[in-house]
């Protein structure tokens, strides 16, 4: 087998450990490359602690010129990627990032947010470089409505 996007093979593996190992409830949302980020892949393992929701990101890359170490901001905003209302919620009280093992960045983030009221509502997930590097939004995902997943 000719094995031609390591990172995407990685993702997939990281994904099934989260949710075979785990007995909370785990989700996996895509994020989608925005126009300065095309042709990344990139998603968000949401994981359910209680009161809590657990943010495990796995991301291929970043444009071109953004500084190193990378720093990464992340938010959840009111509605979708394509209509983005107000910032519901900021994850930035640490921004820093791991180089993963497969090229790539991975970074954890933990909202005081239980998982159910963020089902509950209509809300996305961004990505933004540092205000240093643009403030530029790279990537963005939605999390479905109304959607459980118990593993």
């Amino acid at each position: 087998m000719n094995v031609t996007n390591p990172l995407a093979v990685f993702m997939i593996a990281a994904s099934l450990c989260a949710c075979t190992t785990s007995t909370e409830q785990v989700m996996t949302v895509p994020l989608l490359p925005t126009q300065r980020n095309a042709g990344q892949i990139a998603n968000v393992t949401l994981a359910s602690r209680g009161t809590q929701t657990g943010f495990s990101f796995i991301i291929s890359g970043i444009p071109g010129g953004v500084s190193l170490p990378l720093r990464l901001y992340t938010f959840i905003y009111k509605g979708s990627c394509q209509q983005p209302g107000p910032i519901a919620f900021s994850m930035n009280d640490q921004v820093n990032t791991e180089r993963a093992a497969v090229r790539g960045w991975t970074y954890s983030r933990s909202l005081p947010v239980a998982m159910s009221a963020l089902l509950s509502g209509e809300y996305s997930i961004v990505v933004r470089t540092a205000p240093s590097d643009g403030n530029v939004d790279i990537f963005c995902g939605e999390i479905p409505q109304g959607t459980r997943r118990n593993n």
